[in-house]
């Protein structure tokens, strides 16, 4: 799988991983536990076992820009499993970018195509049912942030190339 990403500035990340640690440590599945090099908070454009990934020129001017966030999503992962994210705005910005994007790539899963796309960051997989109340209490809803930069994530590789 291959996922081109976008990644925020150092106050944003701080403040995404933050929500992570809050989980981890109330005892929570939180990305927190993924101790690789590239776990970084991002959030993600397109992906696709077959994504191919040309020249781009969608980002060209567009970074930096703001990132603005909305709560929380909850999306259904499983039987009692869900993934816990935070919302990003689909700005006016994001979604040029977004369009710009998939107009130069190929390969993209559905999900993640303009018209079907949510953006969002994610904060935890395989939370249960039961959980997910503690998790969000745990959260501190009212986040603003900035978008700094472009990344492709090649998960056979486990490598990521800055855009």
């Amino acid at each position: 799988m291959r996922s081109i990403e976008l990644v925020f500035d150092d106050g944003t990340e701080s403040a995404v991983r933050a929500d992570w640690v809050r989980l981890a440590e109330a005892g929570l599945p939180s990305l927190a536990g993924h101790t690789g090099a590239s776990n970084r908070p991002h959030l993600t454009l397109a992906a696709g076992a077959e994504l191919s990934v040309p020249q781009l020129h969608a980002f060209d001017g567009a970074l930096p820009m703001e990132a603005v966030f909305s709560g929380v999503q909850v999306f259904a992962a499983g039987r009692d499993r869900y993934v816990l994210a935070r919302s990003v705005v689909l700005t006016t910005p994001l979604r040029k970018v977004h369009r710009r994007l998939h107009r130069e790539i190929g390969g993209a899963v559905p999900l993640t195509l303009p018209g079907a796309w949510t953006p969002h960051v994610t904060l935890a997989r395989r939370v249960t049912g039961e959980q997910l109340g503690k998790a969000m209490d745990l959260l501190d809803l009212r986040l603003g942030g900035h978008i700094v930069g472009a990344r492709l994530w090649d998960s056979s590789t486990k490598s990521v190339t800055g855009l």
